[in-house]
């Protein structure tokens, strides 16, 4: 009965620190969707549904919690989920449609604005050894 109490006690306490403390897990059970659903066509409102949120409200704590829009998330997922399967080399039509874009010319041309390069290019500087395969310096140019 007295471990009751206190269970009680410390969550009264918790719930007045931290009023609304189950949004994030909320916001971090969609990044966690988005970890594992990047290659399938998802969007805003599907992200929020998993939130349990208004996407507006979603957008707004996904940026507070991870300094990003989750739709630059997703796309910074897909972009480096894109570059190790085309230094697996993997053709680039079928990495494009593997990690969710709909068509190779708009993969092609937002992977050399983050990249610098094109995808055919990197690939072949990774499998020449010129840039390392290590997905950090690809990540640094998203921020």
């Amino acid at each position: 009965m007295t471990m009751n109490f206190y269970h009680q006690q410390v969550l009264a306490i918790r719930k007045a620190v931290y009023p609304h403390g189950d949004l994030g897990e909320r916001v971090i059970r969609a990044k966690v969707y988005i970890d594992q659903h990047y290659g399938s066509a998802i969007d805003i409102a599907r992200m929020a549904r998993e939130a349990c949120m208004s996407k507006f409200h979603f957008i707004r704590l996904f940026r507070r919690y991870y300094g990003r829009t989750p739709h630059i998330y997703l796309r910074e997922v897909r972009l480096m989920h894109a570059r190790q399967l085309l230094c697996a080399g993997v053709p680039i039509k079928n990495v494009c449609y593997a990690v969710g874009f709909e068509s190779v010319p708009s993969f092609t041309r937002l992977y050399k604005s983050v990249a610098g390069v094109s995808p055919s290019a990197n690939r072949k500087a990774i499998l020449d050894k010129k840039v390392s395969a290590g997905p950090t310096i690809f990540i640094k140019n998203f921020l």
